[in-house]
């Protein structure tokens, strides 16, 4: 299937633009910001960029920032529960210089390996209106438009999933979300997986077991050493 070879147009938006630091398109999303600042000063609270190696053969897709997490702290998964099983997975893995994530500052490099979030700003109870997933979503497609043949994609929970695709220009219908599953997107692939969040832990929908399988065919598609 053919990939875009162009971002969606957004006004207001460049279709090079992969982030904006004071974009404020969003009116929900904006004023929810400003009042979280004005509880927390020391905060990020701003979209949050995207974090990692701009030539990653695996890009990796997340919901939204969390509130004490990366809206914390100004880099995805950083700062919150969801981090820790990622962290640790990437680190296992080779795509991480360190298992822990504690803030912008803690020295820790990606190799080889990007993430970013189809939602860029916190949204009030994790929750993105579909308004602003595709207000935000030509941010992800030009971020998109710079990876190579053979990228490989890890859409985390259904969000994510129907963002990539969204970004990609595939009609959502043909690549049903499922944990574990492998959809060959143009020259792209992507994996799916359920959100590391705390509630899917906690509850079991993920385990770490299951988390680790799909990292595993990640490392086959790339080829990458266990």
């Amino acid at each position: 299937m053919p990939v875009r070879l162009k971002p969606p147009i957004v006004p207001g938006i460049a279709a090079s633009a992969t982030y904006d630091p004071g974009c404020r398109r969003c009116t929900r999303l904006a004023t929810f910001l400003d009042d979280v600042h004005a509880e927390h000063p020391d905060y990020w609270c701003k979209p949050v960029p995207p974090f990692g190696d701009a030539d990653a053969r695996l890009v990796i897709v997340g919901l939204a920032p969390g509130m004490h997490g990366a809206n914390a702290s100004g880099r995805p998964f950083t700062g919150d529960f969801a981090g820790i099983i990622l962290y640790e997975t990437l680190h296992r893995y080779g795509f991480a210089s360190s298992s822990v994530s504690t803030d912008r500052d803690d020295g820790l490099e990606l190799r080889n390996c990007r993430i970013t979030n189809a939602v860029k700003c916190l949204p009030p109870q994790n929750k993105p209106l579909p308004a602003e997933i595709n207000a935000c979503n030509a941010y992800l497609a030009a971020d998109l438009m710079q990876v190579r043949a053979g990228t490989v994609l890890l859409a985390l929970g259904r969000i994510a999933h129907d963002a990539v695709l969204m970004a990609l220009g595939q009609r959502k219908s043909a690549f049903a979300f499922a944990h574990g599953a492998r959809h060959d997107v143009g020259t792209l692939v992507m994996f799916d997986s359920y959100h590391c969040s705390r509630y899917n832990t906690n509850t079991r929908r993920l385990t770490p077991a299951m988390f680790d399988a799909v990292f595993a065919d990640i490392a086959a598609c790339l080829g990458v050493a266990q």
